[in-house]
């Protein structure tokens, strides 16, 4: 049996979350998985030894518009599928998927605006394969071999999407200093090049002596470190979402993104708010700046235990 998953969100996190239903789906179905996303998920470096997906299709700008359309729906007809789950309520992909022939389409309802990510495919997943699923996410990857044990590894979220949803560099700084007062640390500085102005200032500080930066590495590449480490600490970014899918403990911080939505879905996930908020950060609550660092301080330390 030919299966096709499309699952159009942009991010890297989006891509995590959505682990769970397509290896429920490839399961039930005793096939992997062909999964049609964008390049900005990183899906192929992220499931290129996934055993449940076995091709993705990249959904790039020459399949937006009319004559894209028609480029991708004759793309797909020349793979024979004979199902395919669209994890969205969007007409477009219906009628891409019937212009390529495929005879059974299961999809969210048409021209839903709002939506839980997590809720909406575990509802769309289990009612399809009749089972339930555990929104837990699981990637396989080995662990780097040559990481020093007799330092606690820490893997370091100082990147985010945007400023609103990034906690100052000079506050991770500061929990470094504290941390390293009691405990023997390594920190593995999750950023790109984007990152750089960030990745320096901490470099040139106290807990910089002992870190090494991701700015140079391909999220492949970053994989086996981050699964190697003992805790992730940062931002909602999508570094975070590795971490958990790779079996991380990890200290989240909600700021301004939709701590329902990517907060919950695995018991990995420690989260910190703003003072004032509870399970109630959306993506205008603007709070980097009500952190409260000593919540911060106290939950490093209970999940680095």
């Amino acid at each position: 049996m030919k299966i096709l998953i499309i699952q159009q969100r942009y991010g890297i996190g989006d891509m995590v979350i959505f682990l769970p239903y397509i290896h429920a789906i490839s399961k039930k179905y005793n096939s992997p998985v062909t999964l049609l996303a964008k390049k900005s998920s990183k899906a192929k470096e992220i499931l290129e030894s996934d055993e449940h997906v076995d091709e993705i299709i990249t959904l790039d700008k020459d399949k937006d518009g009319l004559r894209g359309f028609f480029k991708l729906s004759n793309e797909l007809k020349k793979k024979n599928f004979d199902k395919v789950f669209i994890f969205n309520s969007s007409l477009r992909y219906k009628l891409v998927a019937k212009f390529a022939g495929i005879k059974r389409i299961f999809q969210y309802p048409l021209f839903r605006s709002k939506d839980n990510i997590i809720l909406s495919a575990k509802v769309f997943t289990e009612k399809i394969i009749g089972e339930t699923v555990d929104s837990e996410p699981n990637l396989k990857i080995k662990k780097k071999d040559n990481l020093d044990k007799n330092f606690k590894n820490i893997c370091l979220g100082i990147s985010a999407s945007g400023p609103t949803k990034r906690w100052d560099i000079n506050n991770y700084i500061k929990l470094c200093e504290e941390i390293l007062k009691s405990k023997n640390c390594k920190f593995y500085l999750a950023g790109g090049k984007n990152d750089i102005s960030l990745i320096n200032e901490f470099k040139k500080s106290k807990p910089g002596k002992n870190c090494v930066s991701f700015e140079k590495l391909s999220i492949k590449e970053t994989l086996p470190i981050i699964k190697s480490c003992d805790c992730y600490i940062g931002n909602d970014t999508g570094f975070m979402h590795l971490a958990v899918a790779l079996g991380l403990k990890s200290l989240v911080l909600f700021m301004d993104s939709p701590v329902m939505a990517y907060g919950k879905y695995s018991s990995r996930i420690k989260v910190v708010e703003p003072e004032g908020e509870e399970d109630s950060t959306t993506h205008d609550t603007l709070g980097k700046d009500k952190i409260s660092f000593e919540e911060v301080l106290s939950k490093s330390n209970e999940i680095l235990i």
